[in-house]
């Protein structure tokens, strides 16, 4: 990605929604993310009838897709291709989760993993303390 479309909050909350709206619509189960500046970290499950690639492919063609309908933004967005790193067992999901929950800290954009407003931690945290507060 490179140009730092992700370092708005307007949107990094527009790539969270997508995310959202994904899941929603049971294309794959996201077990973590975190939004950079300039990159994006998944960990997620496809399901049998999905390949990654496809995955990815939902995930960036309709975040370019809103950026460029809601906001006008009319400039690549994406750099071509991703990473991919298959989880095989539980402890390797735990060292992924872990290095996507921490790249903020490490990045020294966030003090702590759960302070991060753009990650699957902060949001998680959130849901569970207005869960709490009204209950």
């Amino acid at each position: 990605m490179g140009r730092r479309l992700l370092q708005s909050e307007r949107n990094a909350e527009l790539l969270i929604d997508v995310l959202r709206s994904l899941v929603a619509e049971r294309k794959f189960e996201l077990h973590d993310f975190v939004i950079m500046p300039d990159h994006l970290h998944l960990l997620l499950t496809v399901y049998d009838e999905m390949a990654i690639e496809k995955a990815l492919q939902l995930v960036k063609g309709r975040f370019s897709h809103r950026l460029s309908h809601d906001f006008g933004y009319k400039g690549e967005v994406w750099q071509r291709g991703f990473s991919e790193v298959q989880v095989m067992n539980r402890e390797s999901f735990e060292i992924h989760r872990e290095y996507i929950a921490q790249n903020p800290v490490k990045a020294g954009i966030a003090a702590c993993a759960d302070e991060y407003p753009f990650c699957f931690r902060y949001l998680a945290k959130r849901k569970s303390e207005a869960k709490v507060g009204r209950g």
